[in-house]
């Protein structure tokens, strides 16, 4: 007997058509979250001027600046273990609920106790969404050169919101004070944490038994080795808002001059972006982890920042940002390639949060870094010792490609490819 029309299934779909259909909302959702908070993202950047306007400088200064870092630190791991463990959603909006009160909080502190505390705090939440949205972008898109091309304009928001931190920061810093930016930041978090409420599924955690999954992420070598390159490449990312307005500092360069640099990184970034991500995507299918790409990063990384140190003026430091922003693109979609092709389904988020506190290790590494290479040649031995991260890093990537391509990935986690040329968006 012949099927009726009701009971006939529908043919699937061809790869191509897949790979042409329209992103989900919730990426939406995540991107324009993204570059929301990273557009009023002035906690950060702006927190050395902030303890200076509260009269903490010098050693004390450090001490919260390293807080800051160990908080963003602490953040990504425990962050990404909870969108393992009791859902995304769930952890998003906590994460940005948090932010949101912690926030406020440090923009009206003013004792040296309270801005330690809160500065940790915040630095728990800044980035506390990274882990959480990789988790999210790896369940929701099957195929790895989509996820490649998601990543790139993912990286495109976070870098294009910065650039409007650090222009808008760096004109109402001198005037407002830091303490409008700080709330600012607090109610973007707000308005991401509401939107992640709305539009994303609900969902538990997975569950797999939390020992058995950290005792995975910690013994795979992939993952440390990955962890280490990108620490050394990233060194040179942090210097950005770490070592630079230090050295513009010494250079007498005002805090506009500052925010200008970031504003050319960000011209690099729309112009750069759109050209090398379907590179990428393309890069990314039939699921060769991008271990090569990742240590040329490392190495354009160094150099691009390493010749901050060269110069002393404004110029030349807008230069060494642009020259920089290539070697960040890529660093930012290979690593991300990486940790999805070798996490299991049910340690995503995990794996994301320990690659993730690389930025936070490289928040805390690069001004130790700076602080002795000033002390010991000044700018020039700046200028050599992120030139060498970056090389190290790529050479760290020699032992971590002999193993991703020998060591079976784990089930689930390697997708079939989809041709890369016909993805959109």
């Amino acid at each position: 007997m012949t099927p009726s029309p009701a009971h006939i299934a529908p043919p699937a779909p061809p790869p191509a058509a897949a790979a042409r259909a329209a992103w989900p909302t919730l990426i939406w959702v995540l991107l324009i979250g993204t570059f929301l908070i990273r557009s009023a993202g002035f906690i950060y950047p702006f927190l050395a001027y902030h303890l200076a306007d509260r009269g903490v400088e010098g050693t004390w200064a450090s001490i919260v600046l390293a807080l800051f870092g160990a908080g963003w630190l602490t953040g990504q791991i425990v962050c990404g273990a909870a969108a393992d463990r009791i859902g995304r959603r769930a952890t998003l909006v906590g994460a940005m609920t948090g932010a949101t009160l912690i926030f406020t909080v440090l923009a009206q502190a003013h004792g040296l106790a309270a801005l330690a505390v809160s500065a940790f705090l915040a630095g728990v939440c800044y980035d506390a969404t990274r882990p959480i949205v990789s988790a999210l972008i790896a369940d929701s898109v099957p195929d790895e050169p989509t996820r490649a091309r998601i990543a790139g304009w993912r990286y495109f928001a976070v870098n294009l919101g910065a650039a409007c931190t650090g222009a808008v920061g760096g004109l109402l810093t001198e005037t407002v004070g830091t303490r409008p930016l700080f709330l600012t930041n607090a109610a973007a978090c707000a308005l991401f944490a509401a939107a992640a409420w709305r539009f994303l599924p609900a969902s538990t955690g997975t569950p797999a038994p939390a020992r058995g999954t950290y005792r995975t992420a910690l013994t795979d070598v992939r993952l440390l080795l990955l962890w280490l390159v990108s620490v050394c490449a990233l060194i040179p990312v942090a210097a950005l808002y770490s070592v630079l307005p230090v050295m513009m500092a010494q250079d007498h360069l005002s805090a506009s001059a500052y925010g200008m640099s970031q504003v050319a990184g960000a011209i690099a970034v729309l112009v750069l972006s759109p050209l090398l991500n379907p590179w990428l995507a393309r890069c990314a299918a039939g699921n060769r982890p991008m271990v090569g790409l990742l240590a040329v990063s490392a190495v354009i990384l160094g150099a691009g920042m390493g010749s901050a140190g060269l110069t002393s003026h404004p110029v030349g430091y807008a230069a060494a940002v642009v020259i920089a922003v290539p070697g960040e693109i890529i660093a930012f979609v290979a690593a991300a390639n990486v940790v999805n092709l070798i996490a299991p389904d049910h340690a995503r988020g995990l794996y994301a949060g320990i690659w993730g506190t690389t930025l936070a290790v490289a928040v805390i590494g690069a001004p130790l870094l700076a602080s002795w290479a000033l002390h010991v040649g000044g700018h020039a031995a700046v200028a050599l010792v992120l030139t060498a991260c970056g090389g190290v890093g790529g050479a760290v990537c020699l032992p971590l490609a002999a193993l991703v391509h020998r060591w079976p990935s784990p089930a689930g986690a390697i997708p079939q490819p989809v041709p890369a040329a016909h993805t959109t968006g």
